[in-house]
């Protein structure tokens, strides 16, 4: 490689990547150093309490691993505790809509957390810095403070028209988030004010020098268990002793002559190989981009997907996911024949998107090495338990209240999710290395660019910020710089089209393309601040 580059949606974050990589560290090291900073100036985008899937490869020495850290369910809730507060499902199908939002915020919300053990594993198995140079820049950040940038303010004060609760609500949930995030009004701190947090200065100062171990089975997690006790949550300091990562080789399949390495179930990356697989039986670029059939075609694969992951996909440990059949060619193909005889594929749905709380970062160093990780709050419980200064997770919003199916409700069960942190590989040596935040769009956001990139040529930028549309239930959403002409021409296809009012929409890709050695990166602007950076 003739140079590494990261990318990330947070300068802060991808300057903190780039100065390991400077300072000596490898793609790994730079990786968590950028995750730690990113839990700090996007704290309702990640955290050490939230979720998440990484993969690493490193050819110098015959590694290629995956880490699952999805949160997992209390072993104090029940499959039915819910089933009579029903009250819908976003219209995506990716969470639940329940009486009194107990699900979607405060403590009940709150499932078993992953990240913090999954970034110490990660940087113990293949990093080469000590573990406290990779978690400084995020104390330095915490204590010195960080300015709240357009994007994040506008996040932060924007409506969710799913029906769940708004962030500015989860910002204001508990006394310590309201100290946090709101000003002596009670309002939403304003963007360009500068957000100190001496708390989680204070908890990553404890984590640099004990390892995860304060968090999971010491002060930390006690001060978490007794918060959560003294206000009806389910989590405890046994689920988090128990919690225990899911490392693997990645989930594997192939594009047009190229390799794709991706995460296993209960993430989305068998909902993008399912995807490619169906795509890979038609001629794409001769349909034009982004024309009418292009569309089509592209979301009834989508919707394809979908239900075959509402149907099938879940926690392996509790569902058994026929991934054979899934990823299969031959079903492949039989759906793509369904499509070409124009067949409309129907997604079932009890009843608006689901919020995108997530990040993501992709790295590449000079060696070779690459790391693509995905983390993530979920919907964002809204609870900062006293002192410690970051959010806990509420991912128990996307479980099934009903039982008996493949996302319902059980202890210990990991949650689906759309996150696919993926690296597609050309003659056997990384050539795209990518991923997305953006809630249940992120595989159609990822797919897109993938298409983008291989079969259309594109460069990386153009690639990723290229117009999106989605289709995760029977319409197909578009964004505002899809052609109205072309909106017209589905709506007579018999589609219903709705028409965001967002130009950049569906998640916000990140990644980065190699070429003879030299890599090139792009980050989506959907968040308005992101950016690559070669080192």
């Amino acid at each position: 490689m003739k140079a590494g580059m990261i990318v990330a949606p947070q300068p802060e974050a991808v300057d903190a990547g780039a100065d390991i990589l400077r300072r000596g560290g490898n793609a790994i090291d730079a990786a968590i150093a950028c995750a730690f900073v990113e839990t700090v100036v996007d704290p309702m985008m990640c955290g050490i309490a939230g979720f998440g899937s990484f993969q690493a490869y490193m050819p110098g020495a015959g590694i290629h691993e995956a880490i699952d850290f999805h949160g997992r369910v209390p072993a104090a809730a029940r499959p039915d505790m819910w089933l009579d507060l029903i009250e819908g499902e976003t219209r995506d199908g990716f969470g639940f809509l329940l009486e009194g939002h107990v699900n979607d915020i405060g403590h009940q919300s709150v499932t078993t957390p992953g990240s913090l053990k999954a970034y110490h594993e990660a940087h113990s198995r293949f990093g080469t810095l000590p573990w406290g140079d990779v978690v400084a820049p995020a104390i330095a950040h915490a204590r010195d403070g960080f300015a709240v940038t357009p994007g994040i303010y506008h996040y932060w004060i924007s409506e969710d028209p799913s029906g769940r609760i708004s962030i500015a609500d989860r910002l204001r949930h508990t006394a310590e988030a309201r100290r946090l995030f709101c000003d002596e009004g009670g309002g939403i701190r304003r963007m360009g004010t500068i957000l100190r947090n001496p708390d989680y200065a204070a908890s990553l100062e404890r984590i640099a020098a004990a390892g995860p171990d304060v968090f999971y089975r010491g002060a930390i997690g006690r001060a978490i268990a007794d918060d959560m006790a003294a206000n009806g949550g389910l989590l405890s300091i046994a689920d988090l002793e128990a919690y225990e990562t899911v490392p693997g080789q990645p989930l594997r399949g192939s594009y047009r002559g190229f390799d794709i390495a991706t995460n296993r179930p209960p993430g989305g990356g068998v909902m993008l190989l399912e995807m490619l697989h169906i795509l890979e039986n038609f001629d794409l670029a001769a349909m034009g981009h982004n024309s009418p059939d292009y569309i089509r075609t592209v979301a009834e694969a989508m919707k394809i997907a979908t239900s075959d992951k509402d149907a099938h996909v879940g926690d392996p440990a509790f569902v058994d996911v026929p991934l054979d059949r899934l990823l299969s060619k031959d079903y492949a193909r039989e759906r793509a024949g369904g499509i070409e005889r124009g067949e409309v594929w129907h997604v079932e749905r009890m009843g608006g998107p689901e919020p995108e709380h997530t990040t993501h970062l992709s790295v590449i160093d000079r060696e070779g090495n690459a790391v693509s990780m995905t983390h993530s709050l979920g919907m964002m419980s809204g609870v900062i338990p006293p002192g410690l200064g970051f959010m806990l997770n509420g991912c128990m919003g996307v479980f099934d209240p009903r039982p008996g199916r493949a996302g319902s409700i059980a202890p210990g069960k990991a949650r689906f999710s759309s996150i696919c942190p993926s690296i597609l590989f050309k003659d056997g040596r990384p050539w795209l290395v990518i991923g997305a935040p953006g809630g249940t769009q992120i595989a159609m956001g990822v797919l897109q660019a993938i298409l983008n990139a291989v079969d259309f040529g594109m460069p990386v930028t153009e690639a990723v910020i290229a117009p999106r549309f989605s289709a995760t239930s029977d319409a197909i959403d578009v964004s505002n710089r899809i052609s109205r002409h072309t909106g017209r021409a589905l709506e007579a296809m018999g589609y219903a089209v709705i028409r965001s009012h967002l130009s950049y929409a569906f998640a916000s890709v990140q990644a980065i393309l190699i070429e003879d050695g030299v890599p090139s990166g792009a980050s989506d602007i959907t968040y308005g601040g992101g950016m690559a950076l070669a080192v």
